[in-house]
């Protein structure tokens, strides 16, 4: 199989691209800056250009470029240039694709749990109606902007990732400082769910689903989600460190405002992945298990 994957040098994609080659697939890796490096091309999704014949013999696309939620504040300024990260290189990708004679078969497109919003203990599924706030709205776009790869007959995947958990990357490599120093914690109740996937099993979730034939939306999810108190819990465990004390909140706002805290540590999901679940199995199914697994040296 010849893949196309965005986002080739990021948490996820970095793992992806060496999975694929290790099983023995072509990987174009589709990068923003001018190269010469075998295996791998330029795109500008601002700029609507893409490499003429980039697609030519391509079997898969897989789309996982976009800029980080949590990096700064909130600002308009902010929040349109995260909005534009995902719906200008997907709405790209998506017409490009369309627009061919001759089209990869599969389009696997990356999204969020955060699609639908907070949602407190209700158990959630690929059916479940979608929230508000940014972060809902923001993913409602993002998957919006593959329809026309899809209106063109293409067999398009959204994955709805939770949090990914890997020690070297991600939310987890930012909570290990302060977990390590003893200052880890809840964040505010500590009652909103989070619902969680080891990079390992996000791995061998996308590989899955480009061999197979799900399309639409997919929850791509370890099948035990867990309250932040839990995981503050489990994560103190595995460090062998406590994790009694609330995370104090006030600089945190002070950093990022309010908007961000609320939607990214105080709000969540409870996410299941029933299309994913029959034909796939977690690794790590267990959030105690799977922490233990990606924090060994």
């Amino acid at each position: 199989m010849h893949v196309v994957v965005t986002g080739s040098s990021g948490l996820v994609g970095t793992d992806l691209v060496r999975a694929l080659r290790d099983r023995g697939d072509r990987v174009t890796r589709l990068v923003r800056s001018p190269t010469s490096e075998p295996d791998t091309a330029h795109w500008d999704p601002a700029a609507g250009h893409l490499e003429p014949g980039l697609f030519d013999g391509v079997d898969a696309v897989v789309h996982l470029a976009s800029e980080g939620i949590g990096e700064r504040r909130w600002t308009t300024e902010e929040k349109r240039r995260i909005r534009e990260s995902r719906t200008q290189g997907t709405g790209l990708l998506a017409r490009a694709l369309a627009g061919r004679v001759s089209k990869p078969a599969r389009l696997v497109s990356a999204s969020a749990v955060g699609i639908y919003g907070d949602r407190g203990d209700a158990v959630l599924t690929e059916e479940s109606s979608l929230g508000q706030g940014f972060m809902a709205g923001l993913c409602r776009e993002w998957e919006a902007a593959a329809r026309p790869a899809e209106d063109a007959g293409i067999a398009v995947t959204y994955l709805r990732s939770g949090v990914i958990l890997a020690g070297h990357g991600g939310l987890l490599k930012r909570l290990l400082l302060p977990f390590k120093l003893g200052l880890g914690g809840r964040m505010g109740s500590g009652r909103q769910y989070i619902s969680w996937i080891a990079l390992r099993d996000e791995i061998a979730a996308i590989l899955h689903l480009l061999d197979g034939e799900l399309t639409g939306p997919v929850n791509v999810t370890a099948p035990n989600p867990v309250t932040n108190a839990e995981f503050a819990k489990l994560l103190g465990r595995a460090l062998r460190r406590p994790a009694v004390l609330p995370t104090p909140l006030l600089p945190v706002k002070v950093r990022y405002g309010s908007q961000l805290v609320q939607e990214l540590m105080l709000e969540g999901q409870r996410v299941m992945p029933a299309r994913l679940d029959p034909a796939f199995s977690c690794e790590h199914p267990d959030l105690d298990g799977a922490l233990r697994a990606v924090l060994e040296p």
